[in-house]
């Protein structure tokens, strides 16, 4: 018997072995990320251009081409769908080792944007050469916060145990959000909540994340102290009518457009209010999306960005390691919160603030690193533990 179980011992450790590798083995990606994402792509273009055509059609700006948004949209989309296709099949750990890089890499383009960014709107958020050739550094933060942050927090994760270490995170994360807070503070607090999220996950100890989250409650106080018109805008959050003509005047026409839907809406194309709604193709889509579709089309949009927060959520407590968990939470809580932001705008649920709708709101950087994101989450759903 102690022969034949000698004999059986390197048959036993070889499947031992087979079990393990199949236990992590490459699997078909999360088909319904995919496919969600792509109904919010195809659907913005479709917003877009409902939103934009009357505008453009008359303006001599766009050239009298009502086409003018669709076409850009369409092109970004191309590109977003073929960013996807290719992060989808790299693994997800070939981009570890351009973490750092990639991380100060954003920090250096934040630095630059007081002195040599291109303003458009009043704010210096833009690099590059025009409007047509420039892009948002606060676009690309995301992405590299989301890749340094999620290897930071496994190098240091017995230092995140005690308060010093906590510190130093919170430091990490306080560098790209102070600079990107400067000139753009709705992002700031999206990447704050994003890395927040991170730190919950990966902090031992609740308690430090606690104090850590609850210290930059005063920053964010100063920062508006220091910038009356952010002060302003939650005054006019509060009575959107005590500036109707200026600062409340996208809110108010917003929450008209919101109102005069109904639950199934006017009809695609038949939308009133943006004609006056500024920018209603971008930031302020839900509301035109509320008036022609309806509360049943607006409640469609939000259950998908629903299902696509609950994958992204599953593909993160089921990835094969720490690394690919960080990634995927990362990635989600941008989305989610991103989503959450804008509604809430429109709404007027939180103070008015610059952020677009993820997937549908026109954008190229903000459509195209997003999509960069989502392939990196596919990728992780092709590594889940069984």
């Amino acid at each position: 018997m102690g022969r034949n179980n000698s004999r059986d011992r390197p048959v036993l450790v070889k499947a031992r072995v087979r079990a393990k590798g199949k236990k992590y083995k490459a699997q078909s990606f999360d088909f319904t990320i995919l496919f969600v994402v792509l109904t919010l792509m195809l659907f913005g273009i479709v917003m877009i251009f409902s939103a934009s055509y009357y505008t453009t059609m008359i303006s001599a700006k766009f050239n009298y081409d009502m086409f003018y948004f669709l076409k850009r949209q369409s092109i970004w989309v191309i590109l977003g769908i073929i960013a996807i296709i290719v992060c989808m099949n790299i693994p997800y750990k070939f981009w570890r080792q351009f973490a750092t890089f990639a991380y100060w890499l954003s920090n250096f383009f934040l630095m630059l944007l007081p002195f040599i960014g291109i303003k458009i709107g009043g704010q210096r958020r833009w690099l590059g050469i025009g409007e047509s050739l420039s892009f948002q550094p606060s676009e690309f933060t995301k992405l590299a916060l989301v890749l340094y942050l999620s290897q930071y927090i496994i190098h240091h994760r017995e230092e995140l145990g005690n308060i010093k270490g906590f510190v130093k995170a919170l430091l990490v994360l306080g560098l790209p959000v102070g600079l990107i807070a400067i000139s753009n503070f709705s992002s700031a607090l999206l990447i704050l909540l994003m890395g927040l999220t991170m730190l919950f996950i990966g902090s031992p100890k609740i308690w430090y994340f606690v104090v850590g989250a609850a210290a930059m409650i005063p920053a964010m106080v100063l920062a508006i102290v220091v910038f009356p018109y952010r002060l302003k805008r939650i005054k006019i959050w509060l009575d959107p009518w005590l500036d109707p003509q200026d600062g409340g005047f996208q809110t108010i026409q917003g929450l008209y457009a919101v109102a005069s839907g109904g639950f199934f809406g006017l009809g695609l194309g038949q939308s009133r209010q943006k004609t006056f709604v500024p920018e209603s193709h971008n930031d302020i889509i839900f509301a035109i999306i509320c008036e022609e579709l309806g509360i049943f089309g607006a409640s469609l949009v939000i259950v998908l960005f629903a299902v696509l927060i609950w994958r992204g959520i599953k593909v993160a407590m089921n990835a094969r390691d720490t690394y690919g968990t960080l990634m995927a939470t990362g990635i989600t809580s941008v989305i989610a919160f991103q989503a959450i932001i804008n509604i809430g705008v429109v709404t007027n649920t939180i103070p008015n603030t610059g952020q677009p709708l993820p997937f549908i709101s026109y954008g190229g950087t903000s459509l195209l690193f997003l999509a960069v994101l989502v392939g990196l989450l596919l990728n992780i759903s092709r590594y889940q533990k069984e």
